[in-house]
């Protein structure tokens, strides 16, 4: 386990059972009579493991700040857009089950609308997931992760689209 010690900067391993003579503190340290690593401050650092590798960070330091208020608002605007669009699939959905004329098909207009109505549910869900994964990006300080939302929703309608061509053809014979 790598280790920073709570007045020295050198990280190392902690099995070798040597004290370190830069802490003065009698704390392992893999160089043991030989660390002449930097003093840091007297706060304890702590490990804190992202997918980028493993850093230091200060109990003391916030590790979060909060983000610039510009960047909050078009990550919800973004996020709202996202359910505008997820309630007009779902309200679709209910007019293709509800207002359609009978297919030749038995069941043709569920057939339309249910996977309209689960693309709606996909989306607003999906939407809220990428909107906190923004928000903790922003908070942190990290890049922001790619929108899963264009996928999602291009794979979406081309399925209700294929299903569409299906019930037209199936229905005209």
């Amino acid at each position: 386990m790598w280790v920073a010690h709570s007045n020295c900067l050198h990280r190392s391993r902690a099995r070798t059972g040597k004290p370190c003579r830069a802490c003065g503190l009698g704390e392992v340290c893999g160089l043991g009579e030989a660390c002449t690593a930097p003093r840091a401050p007297r706060y304890h650092l702590r490990p804190r493991y992202t997918e980028r590798g493993v850093s230091f960070v200060t109990d003391d330091a916030p590790s979060e700040r909060e983000p610039d208020v510009r960047f909050t608002y078009a990550n919800e605007r973004t996020f709202l857009a996202w359910n505008r669009t997820a309630l007009a699939l779902i309200a679709t959905g209910v007019a293709a089950t509800q207002l359609l004329p009978e297919f030749h098909v038995d069941g043709g207009r569920r057939i339309l609308g249910l996977p309209m109505i689960a693309l709606g549910a996909l989306v607003a869900v999906t939407s809220f997931r990428h909107w906190r994964a923004n928000e903790r990006a922003m908070r942190r300080g990290q890049p922001l992760p790619r929108s899963p939302m264009p996928l999602v929703l291009s794979i979406g309608i081309g399925l209700v689209a294929v299903i569409a061509v299906v019930l037209a053809l199936i229905g005209s014979k």
